[in-house]
């Protein structure tokens, strides 16, 4: 069973499938906590949701590329990257409180594409400080 295990094509499948089923998960807390749908309104051509939905989905992903570089093993992985998941939803709370004359959520859920825009690349941004910052060695 070790040699299953060890099976670069398996641990691949494995790390894949693990990192799809954490986006789908934390793109589900990001739904939660945004005032707007975002696979509503990107259905409805809301660019500025597309831009930030894209930029959090790129910042997970960009966080697990670290966590899996940097880890042995597939718990590891997860570990740093639900760690890292967690950074990058602190620094959304970040950018909405130091922004207090813009209501980033409800700007982007307006579609405000200037907003979408610098959302998105924050996510990007804190995601690869965040992804260089993780654990392993």
């Amino acid at each position: 069973m070790a040699d299953f295990w060890g099976n670069i094509f398996v641990e691949t499948a494995a790390r894949y499938s693990v990192v799809i089923l954490c986006t789908i998960v934390f793109l589900a807390i990001f739904e939660f906590v945004t005032s707007y749908h975002n696979w509503h309104e990107i259905k409805d051509g809301n660019l500025a949701v597309a831009m930030a939905t894209g930029g959090k989905i790129f910042g997970i992903a960009t966080i697990f590329r670290y966590s899996i570089e940097h880890n042995d093993t597939l718990f590891e992985s997860i570990g740093w990257g639900v760690f890292g998941f967690v950074l990058l939803l602190f620094g959304y709370f970040i950018f909405e409180f130091m922004t207090p004359s813009i209501n980033t959520d409800e700007e982007i859920g307006k579609g405000n594409k200037a907003i979408g825009l610098i959302s998105m690349l924050i996510s990007a941004g804190l995601a690869f400080v965040i992804g260089a910052s993780i654990g392993g060695g």
